[in-house]
């Protein structure tokens, strides 16, 4: 491959295809890749003798297979992002995130967006979802990014015309349910939902059912933090509720937010249930 890609035959046809720039050119520089029978092997070997159409159905299958090896949990990205992210004692949580770090930086909020287009732009998303309230910041970026419909899941009686969840517990308390249009999903569509952080994963959780009851499936729930000491609960209520199959990514864990607020003595933790 060239190292203009949309220059070179090839790479532009790749993109064409679908296949994030990052992943072409990590291939260039090692064609070494699971292959789908889980082997590893080269990628240009897997390639050999194929047309032009098998040859990228067979490059698109392969970019699936590999897609956690873009980003990698804590990797160098994620480390840049975890320096803007700051954690408060709130809502009695010694160690509360908040995104709004990022927000105030253009460069690492686009990053954010630009990670996520690439990383789900492989796996086929018919729409994305985004959750009340931090999943409306970031959703609808990364599905403009993707050129794909994008639609909200609120608390409530805040929309028109939805289907709602069963109640759910939160790492700080209980919620009623999560709502969303009636409409939003046809039959067998493929749905991403994004978050901004996952910890006992019932947000998540009551997400993937409003889904399964509007006909959809849930690809992956994407966030971009993820409480590792909480998976072994997130674990065992999600076999409970019986969708241990749908995956959830995260970028950054918190072995890497490290970045503590500078609290002046006018602080208190004033957050509230609601």
């Amino acid at each position: 491959l060239g190292a203009d890609l949309e220059a070179d035959g090839f790479g532009s046809a790749l993109l064409n295809a679908g296949i994030p720039e990052k992943m072409i050119s990590m291939w260039t520089v090692d064609p070494q890749v699971q292959l789908l029978d889980g082997a590893k092997g080269s990628l240009f070997d897997a390639l050999e003798d194929m047309d032009a159409a098998d040859c990228m159905a067979k490059c698109k299958a392969l970019t699936r297979g590999n897609v956690d090896s873009m980003y990698l949990q804590d990797g160098p990205e994620a480390q840049k992002i975890a320096e803007v992210i700051p954690y408060f004692p709130f809502k009695g949580i010694p160690r509360f995130y908040d995104i709004g770090g990022f927000l105030k930086e253009p460069e690492v909020f686009q990053m954010i967006v630009d990670i996520f287009v690439d990383r789900y732009k492989a796996l086929d998303i018919d729409s994305i979802c985004g959750l009340d309230a931090r999943g409306f910041v970031l959703g609808p970026p990364i599905a403009l990014g993707m050129k794909k419909p994008f639609f909200m899941m609120r608390k409530p009686g805040k929309m028109p015309n939805t289907i709602q969840s069963a109640s759910y517990d939160v790492e700080y308390g209980k919620r009623e349910g999560m709502c969303m249009p009636r409409d939003a999903i046809k039959e067998g569509e493929r749905v991403l939902v994004i978050d901004d952080l996952v910890a006992t994963g019932g947000t998540l959780s009551s997400a993937i059912e409003l889904v399964k009851m509007a006909g959809g499936v849930v690809v992956e729930c994407a966030c971009i933090v993820e409480l590792k000491f909480l998976i072994p609960s997130r674990v065992e209520l999600y076999k409970k509720l019986n969708i241990s199959d749908v995956p959830i990514w995260a970028l950054i864990s918190e072995e890497v937010l490290n970045n503590e607020a500078e609290l002046g003595a006018e602080y208190k933790d004033d957050g509230e249930e609601h």
